[in-house]
């Protein structure tokens, strides 16, 4: 009968007696090493009893199995990433990484802050007053409101002006949202019930009029912000549609959804409506998005009349919706940026990567590739980034990228996304591809050494 190897593996207590152990046990308490190295010992014996020789080399080699496993344990599991992928707002990555300005006033507002405090009267204050006034500034609006996204912006704007009454949609505007949300759903737990209008591909004003005669108490224009409907079509403009509702007496709520602040000719985007639009053409109620096209923190952000808006803030489930003083002080140093619109194209990094100029993406490019050919073959190569996030869809942007030919694109793409600073990449044709749009310029140097590190272990 052969020796089974696991009768060499030692008992848990001789290992940790052992000196190899000492300085695992200084830096964590004792039943956790103890627990992590019993999960180790359980490994090991799976492993030889499959055959594998696995035994590790004395006492040391033990403790350092064990290190790695409470290394890993210790590792957060919200982790900052590389975007390399070349989707500027990627919803699975967090949408809009922050401008430094808004970090630093968020690292600020964790201590203490006067988030419902009063500092002239030393009294009790308000978190809604907190961004209203960079708001009303920014879009025209005489009131705003801040809450969690704009999912439950819309949610409480339905609830507030006509829970338990008709809301008319437009059919072609029943959409569906990100995580398989979709407005029908969204408008039901409102409390508000749908009332459909027109078709599809074309709505008329008379069909907005059937609505209100069957006894709609809103009516909700949604932005078609992630497909496009084209061909035999007819929308309502919300200028018309803001008409009806004068002459209904109703309100009109715009899910306008990606939160545009600047003028999307200046960032070389084709035209879309933005929250300063629809408060001009009257919308009593606009919904946005905080984390999209405006760059900040995620956040649904509330515009418009100051009797609508009122009655939103006075809804119970505002406060359900509301937002901490972190997501306040963000939203608000991004909000800053925007006195300036050149200072804001160049420090809030969505619209920075909007308006990079190519040119500056192939050299850095080729600088990348430069490094990365000695240990990898690559090609420098145009491609086309996208803007992401539910927005401007089938729009996209001319960009640069790195493509590298390896064995196995899947086994380097994981070899990057396991490291220490995770790296994610796209896959074409089997080759790795590195779109630089998405990648930060004082990131180059950290994507190299990925992108060696990880070739290098696969091949």
């Amino acid at each position: 009968m052969s020796d089974d190897p696991r009768r060499h593996v030692p008992a848990v207590d001789a290992l940790l007696d052992d000196p190899a152990f000492a300085a695992v046990l200084d830096a964590r308490p004792r039943e956790r090493v103890r627990d992590a190295l019993r999960d180790e010992l359980a490994d090991l014996r799976r492993r030889l009893a499959a055959g594998e020789d696995a035994l590790p080399d004395g006492p040391a080699g033990y403790a350092d199995g064990v290190e790695r496993r409470l290394a890993l344990l210790d590792r957060p599991s919200l982790r900052p990433v590389v975007n390399a992928t070349g989707v500027i707002l990627h919803t699975n990555l967090g949408r809009a990484p922050l401008a430094a300005s808004a970090v630093e006033a968020m690292v600020r507002a964790a201590a203490y802050a006067n988030l419902e405090y009063d500092l002239d009267q030393g009294a009790r204050g308000s978190r809604y007053v907190h961004c209203v006034a960079l708001l009303r500034e920014l879009t025209g609006a005489e009131d705003a409101l801040v809450v969690n996204n704009c999912a439950a912006a819309l949610m409480l704007a339905l609830g507030a002006l006509a829970a338990n009454q008709g809301v008319g949609v437009s059919r072609g505007e029943l959409v569906e949202i990100g995580g398989g949300f979709r407005v029908p759903e969204i408008l039901a737990r409102s409390g508000a019930r749908l009332i459909e209008v027109g078709s599809t591909n074309r709505t008329r004003p008379d069909d907005y009029r059937g609505a209100l005669a069957a006894g709609a108490a809103a009516l909700l224009k949604v932005h078609r912000s992630n497909f496009r409907i084209t061909g035999f079509t007819e929308d309502t403009d919300l200028h018309d549609l803001v008409a009806l509702g004068r002459e209904a007496g109703v309100p009109v709520v715009y899910d306008l959804g990606s939160g545009l602040l600047d003028d999307p000719e200046a960032l070389g985007l084709p035209p879309e409506p933005r929250a300063r639009d629809a408060v001009a053409a009257g919308a009593d109620v606009v919904a946005v998005s905080g984390d999209k096209l405006l760059g900040g923190p995620q956040a649904g952000i509330l515009v418009g009349r100051a009797d609508a808006v009122a009655r939103l803030r006075r809804d119970p489930m505002c406060r359900a919706l509301r937002v901490d003083k972190v997501t306040l002080a963000g939203l608000e140093a991004t909000l800053r940026l925007y006195r300036d619109p050149p200072r804001a194209r160049r420090e809030i990094p969505v619209l920075r990567m909007l308006s990079t100029p190519v040119e500056g993406l192939e050299a850095r490019a080729r600088a990348l590739a430069a490094a990365v050919e000695p240990f990898c073959p690559c090609e420098v190569l145009p491609g086309q980034a996208t803007v992401g996030g539910g927005t401007y869809p089938g729009v996209t942007i001319p960009s640069w990228t790195l493509r590298l030919d390896v064995a196995s694109a899947d086994a380097v793409a994981a070899r990057l996304r396991a490291g220490d600073l995770p790296v994610v990449v796209r896959i074409e044709d089997d080759r790795i591809v590195v779109d630089l749009r998405t990648v930060a310029p004082d990131q180059d140097d950290q994507v190299r050494d990925a992108l060696r590190d990880s070739t290098a272990a696969a091949s």
